[in-house]
């Protein structure tokens, strides 16, 4: 079994779909609007066999959501998640108001819909814990790129939450990530690139891609002292079970 990447931005990406997707299993590509998530859906309706599609309006676009969350809601029906959504403390290009109200919408549409939640954390692991948490979302949920160090990883993992790995866990100063990977079990997890960001050693300065999720998941190897083939499975047997996979 080879690798899945859980979340790549191919529809921001210039470089051609049909190149990005060499190298790995499948993807899940997830929009930050309403036009990105429509080409996520157009990614998942051309490329059946290897893209699924998720659906939301990223935290920086919060004040996006009233105009689109019609079209959202309505694209949210034909993809595999909803999502990225969340809340970013961290650049704040959203009033934080508007960044709850429309993560809150997103839960209640995941949870309406019977589908899995597509969760951005970055400085604002308390709100995010607890909106997860008053709702019962966290079972459904995958924390994009996570980040939280131990005592946050412990937390999140009492609400049932996946741990989604990205490029920042091959970084030399990620000692604190590493170590909260080490008490996430590995039927928790799945990896990610977040392409065409956060582009894993050692090719940081070059647009991410794909195929590089593996160099996560080797990351994820040595971390557990076990064989990246075995992670391999995991991660791409636990995106399956989240995602539903592709359309074979």
């Amino acid at each position: 079994m080879g690798w899945v990447d859980t979340h790549c931005h191919l529809q921001l990406d210039r470089r051609p779909p049909e190149t990005l997707l060499e190298g790995v299993d499948w993807v899940v590509v997830p929009g930050i609007d309403a036009e990105s998530s429509e080409a996520a859906i157009a990614l998942a309706d051309a490329f059946p066999d290897r893209v699924v599609a998720a659906c939301g309006v990223h935290p920086h676009n919060a004040d996006r959501w009233g105009e689109e969350q019609d079209r959202i809601a309505s694209l949210a029906v034909r993809a595999a998640a909803v999502g990225e959504t969340g809340l970013d403390y961290y650049r704040d290009l959203a009033p934080r108001s508007m960044q709850r109200s429309a993560f809150a919408a997103h839960i209640r549409l995941a949870l309406d819909l019977d589908k899995p939640l597509v969760v951005h954390c970055r400085d604002a692991f308390a709100d995010v814990h607890r909106m997860l948490e008053e709702t019962a979302a966290g079972p459904r949920t995958v924390m994009h790129c996570w980040t939280g160090g131990r005592k946050w990883t412990r937390r999140f993992l009492d609400l049932g939450v996946t741990f989604s790995f990205a490029g920042p866990l091959t970084y030399p100063n990620a000692r604190d990530l590493r170590r909260a990977a080490e008490i996430v079990p590995p039927d928790r997890v799945v990896v990610e690139t977040d392409t065409p960001y956060l582009t894993p050693q050692p090719h940081r300065g070059e647009p991410n891609r794909p195929a590089w999720v593996g160099l996560v998941g080797e990351e994820l190897a040595r971390i557990w002292g076990a064989e990246p083939e075995e992670v391999a499975r995991l991660t791409s047997s636990k995106a399956e079970q989240i995602f539903g996979g592709p359309r074979r």
